[in-house]
């Protein structure tokens, strides 16, 4: 007699480089033998929910994992226009090649990219039309990548109103909702082991990006400063961003409780340190692997 599987709602929430942990634990999902039938994502969370409900995540992992200096210094390209410190497209375009010209209507898993209406103030949740274009307007972290334009909206990352969307995925007919928090309070210590190799490897892209534009690189820096006398304004306008979205993301979990939260420290790593994907990977999968077993 074939066992149902667990059917799951998935909620991935934003966290720049911790993003990389939903993928750690989309895999342990899966191994555990739950069917995600529904995804819900905002910013990091809207790109790795994309590319596993096109089917195209494990080479999504592959690029990631696989990229060195001179990868990253040919795909970051600058701007200087004031609306944001990369454009984005060099990226984007190797992304776009990855998932091909898909329309989200037609994925085999319904899909919900959250992202903020700039002009607008208000949330949107793009449901319809070209999964790229979803994701690059929910990843347009504010300063980091230029806004991207959809119809008449200037659409900006979805993090801004909504770090953790629930609410699309509230009417799903599932067994359970899982939401994958990426800005967690957790004290506990996780040890893991990062091969010596992936240390090298992190290490060497984190200078380019120091090396390559003195904005990265004082976003890079902001992310290292703990004491309030190394702060600057723009530390502080960082870290009073972190405590809004934080608040908001309290205030619409009061009104669409989950079933599990996985919970992702928010020290793990820095917001803009996307060097580190190997162990936000393992890291996912560990945390997500001890909250499955809670829930037996």
């Amino acid at each position: 007699m074939k066992v149902r599987k667990q059917t799951v709602s998935l909620v991935l929430g934003s966290g720049g480089a911790r993003g990389y942990a939903h993928i750690g634990v989309i895999e342990e999902l899966l191994a555990h033998g739950y069917e995600i039938k529904s995804i819900s994502g905002s910013s990091m969370g809207a790109l790795i929910g994309g590319f596993h409900a096109c089917g195209k995540l494990n080479a999504f992992k592959e690029w990631v994992l696989g990229l060195d200096l001179f990868d990253v210094a040919k795909l970051v390209d600058f701007s200087f226009t004031g609306t944001g410190v990369i454009q984005g497209d060099k990226v984007f375009h190797v992304i776009e090649k990855m998932i091909g010209d898909v329309l989200i209507e037609d994925l085999p898993i319904p899909f919900t990219a959250v992202a903020t209406d700039l002009i607008k103030q208000k949330e949107a949740w793009i449901q319809e039309g070209r999964l790229i274009d979803a994701i690059r307007a929910s990843i347009a972290i504010p300063t980091v990548f230029t806004p991207k334009k959809i119809a008449d909206r200037y659409l900006i990352d979805g993090g801004v109103l909504n770090p953790l969307p629930i609410a699309p995925t509230v009417a799903d007919d599932t067994d359970s909702t899982i939401a994958v928090n990426l800005c967690a309070k957790v004290t506990k210590d996780y040890q893991l082991h990062i091969p010596k190799r992936e240390r090298e490897k992190e290490s060497k892209m984190q200078e380019i990006f120091f090396e390559m534009a003195q904005k990265a690189e004082a976003l890079f820096e902001r992310e290292k400063k703990s004491t309030f006398d190394e702060m600057d304004m723009f530390d502080i306008m960082g870290r009073t961003i972190d405590i809004m979205q934080n608040a908001v993301r309290e205030c619409k979990m009061a009104g669409y409780a989950p079933d599990i939260i996985v919970g992702i420290p928010n020290n793990a790593c820095g917001f803009y340190e996307f060097n580190r994907a190997y162990e936000m990977i393992e890291l996912g999968r560990m945390i997500a692997r001890e909250h499955l077993k809670e829930s037996v």
